[in-house]
């Protein structure tokens, strides 16, 4: 490790070495690589003079980049590409004639960057299943344990803990289809030259319309993608990038939501994320069990979705058929963006797989308020009786605020089911009214909407995707 300048936290604490190999080095050049093969393929099959000599040339030394080479010429000529061609000719004495022949340098820069992220949004894909597949499980098993719901993070009407992760569930599955609608719609750039015109290719083949019109759909096959983006200055359009980083910064947004109900809930006591046997909580309070996963999840969550206005912004101020105030946001914006992302699903791959519910902690709190959630039902029975609903309405309203200030000014029990039962305008015995007291009671149709979520919605997707399951995550940190 270099302890004497910046090294990104990116790599170093959060991101697995799967996204760090995509944003690589390696994995950009090698990709430079074979698309200068594919493009010397795709001219051969049109009729140029390459031979396939030139090209076997070429694949031998697709993988063993000579990057000392290339550097080295980097600090004559001051351009990345035609340092690259350079060393790669040094390689390919036979084919280095025809290397980038017709091409500008968004052909290996911009088609390497749609394949990258393209690459980086199916691993993104991959987590965000195995996330849904441990919050399914983790709805199941827990789909019918009443717990207390919260709006405007005040005790209301009973769900169960299984039916709150279906919740959490539902917006990672709205991300799912974003992720395979923008993977579905990604498209190379091809090859078409340093305006978009395809003049040099024309120039090549004489004119050729034809045969120019081959290149783009034969480049695109050899590279496996369906096609390139029809038209195009010298890039793709820059939107492209915005897409995708929406669709990044999505994801990270229905994290954050989940992190920070977890945090919540372990607050309460009622929920807690995996804590190891040697963890310290606090550096000070020994006693201390923080959420610090959650918490770094909406650390980095809040970075994703801040970062994604980067490619929002670039994308507007690009000039006619292009400019250079791209590329430096572009390294920093799109690979940044990926590599945190990354590091909050691998943390909530942890975080739901090892979720600790304390059922007699969310009984209790339960129970303190149900006499609150009953008073409907209590009232509802009342007027079966032969009690008038709005002054049974204006009963149950005074003494729920005499309950309240019981709980709240003297700190003790809710005592409002004594104060009902001491009414004589309720029919209900004091007996009668604990034994009303049954969470299961006040929960609706919560265990049925789990099952029916996940049996209709979430385990088809789940076994659509069944090859993708089963990732294992390493927290660093």
């Amino acid at each position: 490790m270099n302890y004497d300048g910046y090294t990104s936290p990116l790599s170093q604490r959060y991101a697995s070495e799967q996204m760090q190999y995509l944003f690589s080095q390696n994995k950009k050049f090698r990709t430079w690589r074979k698309l200068w093969i594919a493009l010397a393929e795709t001219e051969k099959e049109l009729g140029l003079n390459i031979t396939q000599e030139q090209i076997d040339e070429l694949k031998a030394h697709q993988d063993d980049i000579n990057y000392e080479d290339a550097e080295a010429r980097e600090k004559i000529v001051r351009h990345d590409v035609m340092s690259h061609v350079y060393a790669y000719g040094l390689q390919c004495p036979k084919a280095k004639g025809i290397i980038h022949l017709g091409a500008t340098s968004c052909y290996v820069g911009d088609n390497t960057d749609i394949i990258i992220m393209r690459d980086a949004l199916l691993l993104v894909r991959s987590k965000v299943i195995n996330v849904i597949a441990r919050l399914a499980a983790f709805a199941e098993e827990y789909k019918a344990l009443p717990t207390l719901a919260f709006t405007h993070f005040q005790p209301a009407q009973p769900t169960t803990v299984g039916k709150r992760a279906t919740l959490w569930i539902q917006e990672f599955m709205m991300d799912l289809e974003d992720i395979e609608y923008v993977l579905g719609s990604l498209k190379l750039l091809g090859s078409k030259g340093t305006t978009g015109t395809q003049a040099s290719f024309l120039e090549l083949f004489d004119g050729d319309q034809e045969k120019v019109d081959r290149i783009d759909p034969m480049i695109a096959q050899k590279m496996g993608f369906e096609a390139c983006y029809p038209v195009s200055g010298q890039t793709y359009s820059r939107k492209v990038d915005a897409r995708v980083m929406n669709v990044v910064a999505q994801t990270a947004c229905s994290a954050h939501k989940m992190s920070n109900d977890i945090r919540l809930l372990q607050h309460l006591k009622e929920v807690e994320e995996p804590f190891e046997k040697n963890q310290i909580g606090s550096s000070a309070m020994a006693y201390k069990r923080n959420p610090m996963r959650s918490e770094r999840i909406a650390s980095l969550a809040r970075y994703v979705m801040v970062d994604a206005l980067n490619p929002a912004i670039t994308s507007s101020v690009q000039w006619f058929e292009r400019t250079l105030d791209d590329s430096a946001n572009r390294r920093l914006s799109i690979a940044e963006g990926f590599l945190a992302i990354d590091g909050i699903l691998d943390l909530c791959m942890n975080v739901t797989d090892g979720l600790k519910v304390y059922p007699k902690v969310i009984d209790r709190h339960l129970r303190a308020e149900l006499p609150f959630m009953a008073t409907e039902n209590i009232m509802m029975d009342a007027v079966k009786a032969g009690g008038d609903r709005q002054e049974m309405h204006e009963k149950i309203r005074t003494l729920s605020m005499q309950a309240g200030r019981v709980v709240k000014e003297e700190g003790r029990d809710n005592n409002l089911l004594e104060l009902i039962a001491e009414d004589p305008a309720f029919p209900q015995t004091r007996e009668a009214l604990e034994a009303a007291m049954e969470p299961a009671r006040y929960i609706g149709a919560a265990p049925c909407q789990v099952v029916k979520y996940l049996t209709e919605v979430v385990h088809p997707v789940l076994e659509a995707h069944r090859d993708e399951l089963g990732l294992r995550e390493e927290i660093t940190v």
